[in-house]
């Protein structure tokens, strides 16, 4: 039995808008350096912890988290369509190991994950992967959301669940840092807005032409042709400092509404990082072994990319 974990920023930006400079290029190097640590730690499974942005999860059920023990790709953004590699009996295993230390969470047998999960996934393994992994979903935009501090003990339950394993167990995070896109909300929008939340599938068709219009839009602002609220650097750097620290205690505090005013409209997705290396100090101390964190204007986010493994290791 052994931890490790990779947590990498998403964002639909990402080979389709040149971030500028050599940010790209730095970005690229980074995702290589954490493959070659993944493929060295060589995991029996990876457990992954993400969000979804109304394309999977819907107001049809909106579970604070949920494990899939099946699950399907939407295929959003050139991810991965249809049936993937979950490891159905570790998910269950997972499932009931961390209900049984009082943690309500969900189990799916047709978890839908958009590109929260796979973009991060196909980062590491390639597209059309078939490594064994199990998908975590973690709300992150469908109000209201858990106080913070349930994020973190639902990962570290999850971390104790998985050291009992007896396997090699990669712990992924996926999520942005500071960014502001346009979110919906359900309370108080307009009905078809609401109708869109509890019961979205799209043509293919359809959603190639909405995620055109949202790729055009990241274009003109990193063309100067349109505004956005800026990313937040200090705070990016704030909750950076928290993972270095390994104090996740800290994150118990933070109210829910101050972390969108700081880090914008989507900045919860960083709940899928705090469940992460909460997992992950369940086996005592850790160290950063890669670190690299990159504002990029030009998308108006904030990207992270880390690992870390047990000081024990």
């Amino acid at each position: 039995m052994s931890l490790a974990l990779a947590a990498l920023s998403h964002a639909p930006s990402f080979g389709n808008v040149d971030p500028g400079g050599t940010i790209f290029a730095e970005i690229n190097e980074a995702l290589t350096e954490v493959r070659s640590f993944v493929d060295d730690f060589a995991p029996d499974v990876t457990v992954i912890f993400g969000p979804d942005h109304f394309n999977g999860v819907l107001y049809t059920m909106m579970p604070p988290f949920a494990i899939g023990a099946q699950a399907v790709g939407v295929g959003d953004y050139g991810t991965g369509e249809g049936p993937l590699p979950v490891d159905s009996d570790v998910a269950r295993q997972l499932h009931a190991l961390t209900l049984a230390q009082g943690i309500d969470i969900s189990r799916s047998e047709r978890l839908e994950v958009d590109h929260g999960v796979m973009q991060p996934l196909e980062f590491l393994f390639g597209a059309g992967f078939a490594r064994p992994f199990v998908p975590v979903f973690v709300n992150a935009i469908g109000k209201p959301l858990t106080p913070m501090a349930r994020i973190r003990l639902m990962g570290e339950a999850l971390g104790r669940a998985a050291q009992q394993l007896d396997k090699r167990v990669l712990l992924v995070a996926s999520g942005g840092l500071s960014h502001n896109p346009p979110i919906p909300e359900y309370d108080g929008a307009p009905e078809p807005v609401q109708q869109r939340l509890v019961t979205y599938a799209p043509s293919k068709e359809d959603r190639a032409a909405r995620e055109g219009k949202i790729i055009e839009g990241i274009q003109a602002i990193a063309d100067g042709r349109a505004s956005s609220s800026p990313l937040n650097e200090e705070w990016d750097q704030k909750l950076l400092k928290v993972f270095r620290s390994g104090s996740l205690s800290d994150v118990d505090g933070w109210d829910n509404d101050e972390f969108i005013a700081e880090g914008g409209s989507a900045a919860h997705e960083m709940r899928s990082w705090i469940a992460a290396f909460s997992a992950l100090s369940t086996a005592g101390d850790y160290s950063m072994v890669i670190d690299r964190y990159w504002p990029v204007k030009t998308w108006g986010a904030g990207f992270g990319i880390t690992a870390a493994i047990p000081q024990n290791s």
